[in-house]
């Protein structure tokens, strides 16, 4: 493969094949800074009870998530809490549950804050039926102050095979205006080795439905290196998914890893592509998408010009979070259900993660607590500098400086031969005022935020690899 320069909206990214294989090694996705790994029991109830009654007098607007584990059919790929079952009669119990636990929350929390962001996240959210989707959002409704008509980013993630009739519509009369859809791969081969068999027919559908009633963003999921696959059939499924023109499209890494995820096993490790060929499918990709004229927004994500995401980014105001990229800093994420993880001030807090437990806690009056953390002043710090180069590809010292008080130096000694490192070898172009992540290292910019990582050394979590 040859290096490829392509130009989006930040300026060129230089894929760099020997780069990408000298730096192809195991990393945190940031998603939270600390990583989930740093979570632990003694941050329980009151803890967020206290936390919860103190953000109200930020007045901060609220962020929802609403995690509903149930899937029809499983994936052997997929590393998400779900529970697998064709009984969408469960459905009910379980909206009622999440009934009881805003009302739990609600104790503590100031209704009046807008939110301003919501996501109903899974497993496949779609599986609720119709009078279940229903009572939870008017249970959302009567607990929490949504805005009208469009100014909130509302969110659905959607299985085309798992929709019942009008649940869009519904949705969207509730506010919903933004809905996201794994495809993963159209290749019938593909589909049947990792059981996510869904024609590009079905997926076209729901992504006209929703565009009839007027959902402003379609978000679609690719991933590579899953089995049987090809850059001849994965070129196949992105000319086809480009045919659809979704607003965004996030092109994930597959990581096997059978040992921590067990419906993983069932997958045949001599059926994956080698890493020579899977780079390719990656380098190949990202050409097909930048000559479509999509945005390469960092960490997998790609999104068109006119994207909030791609405009974000160049206004300086992108942010990243639990759910991935998004529009809406400055929030108090409130989750709710099984294994949902929560951001309120300096703390984050995950739901139990057995459906059981979970429910016994809410039924006995119980914010279903597992675990969660309060972040240090070292924490915050670092938080800021890993969102800021994720977000930005760039972090301003002397800011960062003055916003924390430090000499950036001499906090970050330990770092600087790492930095040093990764500058020699083109990722970030250092100079006393600026950390820049260059055009080689967007793709590697989970390293660059690793060096500033306090917790990496010590932690005995096997991450996915980078690329």
């Amino acid at each position: 493969m040859n290096r490829m320069e392509l130009q989006n909206g930040l300026g060129v990214l230089d894929f760099d094949p020997d780069l990408v294989r000298h730096y192809d090694q195991p990393g945190p996705r940031y998603t939270s800074y600390p990583t989930a790994p740093q979570f632990h029991a003694g941050f329980g109830e009151d803890d967020l009870r206290r936390e919860l009654q103190t953000s109200n007098e930020s007045a901060r607007p609220l962020s929802l998530y609403f995690h509903i584990p149930f899937c029809e059919h499983l994936c052997f790929y997929c590393a998400c809490n779900k529970v697998v079952t064709r009984h969408r009669e469960w459905g009910t119990p379980y909206v009622q549950r999440l009934d009881r636990e805003m009302a739990l929350v609600r104790r503590d929390v100031d209704g009046s804050r807008p939110v301003t962001q919501m996501h109903f996240g899974g497993g496949t959210p779609t599986f609720l039926r119709t009078a279940d989707m229903t009572a939870l959002l008017e249970s959302i409704s009567r607990n929490f102050h949504l805005l009208p008509g469009d100014e909130g980013e509302y969110g659905i993630e959607v299985d085309p095979r798992a929709v019942e009739p009008g649940i869009l519509a519904l949705l969207r009369a509730h506010g919903w205006n933004r809905l996201s859809m794994g495809v993963q791969d159209l290749d019938p081969a593909v589909q049947k080795a990792v059981h996510r068999e869904q024609t590009a027919q079905i997926s076209a559908e729901v992504i006209a439905e929703a565009r009839g009633l007027g959902f402003h963003s379609v978000s679609l999921d690719l991933i590579y290196g899953l089995p049987f696959q090809t850059p001849g059939s994965f070129s196949r499924t992105l000319d086809t998914i480009l045919e659809l023109r979704p607003n965004r499209i996030s092109l994930f890494n597959y990581a096997h890893l059978p040992e921590r995820f067990p419906p993983q096993q069932r997958i045949a490790a001599a059926d994956l592509p080698n890493p020579t060929t899977k780079l390719q499918i990656l380098s190949e990709s990202i050409a097909t998408l930048q000559s479509a004229g999509y945005i390469y927004i960092g960490m997998d994500h790609f999104a068109l010009p006119d994207d909030e995401l791609a405009v974000a980014q160049r206004s300086g105001q992108l942010y990243r979070n639990f759910q991935g990229y998004s529009t809406h800093a400055g929030t108090d994420l409130l989750a709710f259900g099984l294994s949902a993880i929560a951001m309120v001030g300096p703390t984050y807090s995950q739901n139990l993660k057995d459906l059981d437990r979970w429910g016994a806690a809410i039924d006995a009056g119980h914010l279903p607590l597992e675990r969660g953390l309060r972040l240090s002043g070292d924490d915050l710090l670092r938080r800021e500098i890993i969102t800021r180069l994720i977000c930005d590809f760039c972090l301003d010292i002397p800011e960062i400086e003055n916003r924390f008080g430090i000499n950036f130096n001499t906090y970050f000694a330990g770092s600087l031969s790492t930095l040093d490192k990764l500058a020699h070898n083109e990722l970030i172009s250092l100079t006393p005022e600026t950390i820049q992540v260059t055009p080689r290292g967007r793709l590697l910019v989970r390293h660059v935020c690793m060096a500033f990582d306090a917790y990496l050394a010590e932690q005995s979590t096997r991450f996915s690899r980078v690329i």
